[in-house]
Formats: structure tokens, sequence, C-alpha cells
């Protein structure tokens, strides 16, 4: 059983999330001031606090570092009702487990709690540190020490990571290392190559399809996003996702369910996304090439990765 604490302004978030937490078997307190948060978290130790970013007495994530230094040393989850480009990088930059868009669902605000708790159990029971399965990735620059250290980082929370670079600087290589270092190990990885999406088959082969859909689909077939379930969907060249899927995917990112073609009911599957491109994505959605509420969604954090020119003493 865990104890959490929740700072929020709002009580009715507090109170909604309280009781989900409950119903899990935990405890938990909730306070509507970053003041009393703290003082909470330094009279008594908590595992996890949820932590909202704009608050009537501070910002949550300039909080955030004092609430680490507690006791308990808690993980901090992020909640915020705002969109920022770069909370998200800057929260796990700064040690946050995790960055909860609001309105979520109840399953998206417990799951990085639930995977905190069990992050918190291993370290009580002083299981050594896995050291880090770097397979294929070489260099010892500053520049790739930065993503070295993202990358542990993002390996221990279900973030959604864009990586972005140019051709060959290894964003799958990356992409495989999160994947392995992270909870989902065991489960799949599953690219999916947008570049060689054909337009026509696009929706088919990512949600999947039942006999008789279209013509042609003979059999049912299970779509790439199911075959991620409980492990990682990574979309290499996100750039080149055909805009009219770009909408269906949105809202598969946000609930985690969707309607294979031809079915009459939705399914879920529970995949943690990574994404990468060698495309500026600001530019393609000011040119309305790219969803602009997509781009924001895949880049909860990101990690650029530097050309070998850049690095020259790897070489």
């Amino acid at each position: 059983m865990g104890n959490i604490l929740i700072i929020d302004d709002d009580q009715m978030i507090c109170e909604t999330l309280a009781d989900a937490v409950k119903g899990l078997g935990h405890e938990v307190s909730f306070a509507l001031t970053l003041e009393d948060g703290l003082r909470q978290a330094r009279k008594r130790e908590y595992d996890v606090v949820f932590l909202d970013v704009r608050m009537p007495d501070g910002n949550g994530l300039q909080a955030l570092p004092k609430l680490r230094e507690t006791p308990s040393m808690p993980e901090i989850i992020i909640i915020t009702g705002y969109g920022d480009v770069r909370g998200p990088e800057l929260a796990i930059r700064n040690g946050a487990w995790d960055y909860i868009q609001k309105p979520s669902s109840k399953k998206e605000m417990l799951l990085p709690l639930i995977r905190a708790l069990q992050y918190r159990q291993e370290k009580k029971a002083k299981k050594a540190p896995m050291a880090l399965n770097m397979s294929g990735i070489v260099g010892s620059n500053p520049l790739m020490l930065t993503c070295y250290d993202l990358l542990a980082q993002t390996a221990q929370s279900d973030v959604n990571v864009l990586l972005t670079g140019e051709t060959g600087t290894g964003k799958e290589l990356f992409a495989r290392a999160i994947h392995q270092n992270s909870s989902r190990s065991a489960h799949n990885f599953v690219v999916v190559d947008c570049t060689v999406l054909p337009e026509t088959l696009v929706e088919s082969m990512l949600f999947g399809h039942e006999k008789g859909a279209f013509t042609g689909a003979d059999k049912q077939q299970e779509g790439l996003i199911k075959q991620a379930d409980k492990g990682t969907l990574f979309l290499d060249e996100v750039g080149e996702l055909p805009r009219v899927v770009q909408k269906s995917f949105l809202r598969v990112l946000h609930e985690r369910r969707f309607r294979p073609l031809g079915s009459k009911r939705e399914i879920a599957s529970d995949f943690r996304l990574l994404a990468a491109t060698n495309r500026n994505l600001d530019q393609m959605v000011r040119q309305e090439q790219f969803r602009q509420d997509l781009l924001y969604r895949l880049r909860s954090l990101t990690i650029d990765l530097p050309p070998l020119r850049e690095r020259k003493g790897d070489i």
C-alpha cells in the first residue's frame, strides 16, 4: 500500500482522483496550495505526489525540486490543464516521473501511479540497479551523454518521446534502447515505417480489419497498434504519416481505444508511444501539413540526436 499526495487547486479534481487512488487500496491526502503541499510533504512520508503546474501561490514545476528534496523523496507525477510545449521536457529533466495532460481518463491517471509505486518497491527491496542496455549505441561526447541521461529517465516512465535528428543519427537504436530498458521490455516493440505506408491501406495496417471489410479482406487482420499492446509502438519518420490518418490516430493516442475497419466494437491497446523524424514538424504545422495537437501529444519529451560531424571525437 502506498501513501499518495495530490497537490491541485481544483478541489473536485482532488476528490475525484483521491477516490480513484483509494479504490486501489492506497492512502491519499490532498492540498489546494503549494505551501500546504510542501508542508505536508515535509511532515509525512509520501511515495508519490500528483502535482499541478498552475497553482494560486506559484508554479508546480518550480516547486518540483523542493518536493523531491523532502525526506521521503517521492516520485512526482505532473498533472496540468494548460498546454505547454516545453512543459513535459522540463518536468522530466527536473526529475518528474511522468507528465499528464488534463483532462485524462482514470486509467491514464492511475497507470503512471502504479508503475511509480512498483519502482519504489524495487528500490526499497535494495535490488541492484540494472545497467542500461545500450546495444549498438556508441559515443562519449558530452552531447551524447546528455542524450543517455534522457534515455535513462524516459525508460523509467511512460511519457511519449519524440526522437529528432538527421538520417543516420540512431533514432531507432535509441527507441529500441528506451523500450529494452523499460518495464515493457518483455512485450513487443512494433515499428511503423510511415514512409512506406500506402495511403489506401494505412488505416487497415494500423487499426486492423474484419473479414470482408473491403475488397480483398478475406480474413480478419490484427493491426499494428493492437500488436503493440503492453509494449511499445514506434512511429518511424512520423512526419510522413498521411494527414488523413493523423486525426484518427490522435484519438487513439488520447484514449488508447480504436475500432478496426468493418468492426462494430472498439478494442483497447495499452501501448507506449515513441516517434522519430528527420523533418521540422513545427514548420510542417505552419504549412498545415501536420496537426499541431498531434505534435503536442507526440513530444511530451524530445531527444535531439546530434550528427557525427558535431562529435568528431567519437569517430
